[in-house]
């Protein structure tokens, strides 16, 4: 089934407003050592901000930094260390006139998210779903976009849909609360975090019955576990095919943004899943006036 996509405006940093009238791509800039995918292939400077470039030409909309591997069985590193891998990026990208993305800082650390915010970074995207009260202050202050992510362990029998809708309700009070405006807010299933194998196709299969009406929506499943398990747990650089076979389903099902490590292939298979969303409701706004 292709669930209806309304349009929705996410707000974020700087008093950009995105307007989600088709599907946005936001290209992930691991500078780990250690990330289960493409850890140490840019922890250097020049081959972290190339790459970014890279995926601004092939159509990234956003570019979401990272310096913290959050792999299951990672070994955590201090807000200083993360900072320090960040720092150099930020400081190239901010201050280049020939850069325009997005920029997004993968943290759950509020003094990282903190510094980012302070340099120009738009979108503060948090894996811990800013239950954090400091790091809400943050994006509060700096009146950030906010990915919340959905990242607690769900018993095995949990309706994840009723579980995924009720801490995105929870965490929106609680966001706007303490005076982050719904309108910064996006919300995140957390692919791979705290579910099962089954739980996570559950979220690709039903994305419709989790989305938050009026909210954007992320899908981020790129090289997961849950795509290796369902074709034969190939090398994660394998696996570019099943993302985007996962994130399709997420996009027919009403998410707005996909999170990626494969730029082209997603852009691609956006464009095609937008027009056949275009075309759907364009039929079924026909039938209704016959």
């Amino acid at each position: 089934m292709i669930a209806p996509r309304p349009i929705v405006e996410w707000h974020i940093g700087g008093g950009k407003v995105l307007t989600l009238d088709r599907t946005y791509i936001m290209g992930i800039l691991n500078v780990t050592p250690d990330s289960f995918s493409d850890g140490g292939k840019y922890a250097h400077v020049d081959a972290a901000v190339a790459r970014t470039y890279e995926m601004a030409a092939q159509g990234a909309d956003i570019i979401d930094i990272g310096g913290q591997s959050t792999r299951p069985g990672h070994t955590p590193i201090s807000p200083d260390e993360e900072w320090q891998r960040i720092q150099p990026v930020l400081s190239e990208l901010t201050g280049s006139r020939d850069f325009h993305a997005v920029l997004s800082v993968d943290t759950y650390f509020p003094e990282v998210a903190g510094k980012a915010a302070a340099m120009g970074v738009q979108i503060l995207n948090d894996v811990s779903g800013f239950r954090n009260y400091s790091m809400r202050c943050v994006a509060a202050q700096f009146q950030t976009g906010c990915v919340v992510m959905h990242s607690s362990q769900l018993k095995e029998d949990a309706d994840v849909c009723q579980a995924l809708r009720r801490f995105y309700l929870v965490m929106s009070n609680v966001c706007v609360a303490d005076g982050i405006p719904a309108r910064n807010l996006c919300f995140d299933p957390g692919v791979g975090f705290g579910k099962s194998y089954e739980q996570n196709l559950q979220i690709a299969a039903s994305f419709e019955q989790q989305c938050m009406e009026g909210y954007p929506m992320l899908a981020a499943a790129s090289r997961k576990r849950v795509i290796g398990m369902s074709c034969g747990n190939p090398p994660a650089e394998q696996r570019v095919s099943g993302t985007v076979a996962y994130h399709t389903a997420c996009l027919l099902g009403g998410a707005h943004i996909l999170r990626v490590h494969d730029v082209p292939e997603a852009v691609q298979a956006a464009q095609v899943a937008d027009a056949i969303v275009r075309s759907h409701s364009l039929a079924k706004i026909i039938k209704n006036r016959e």
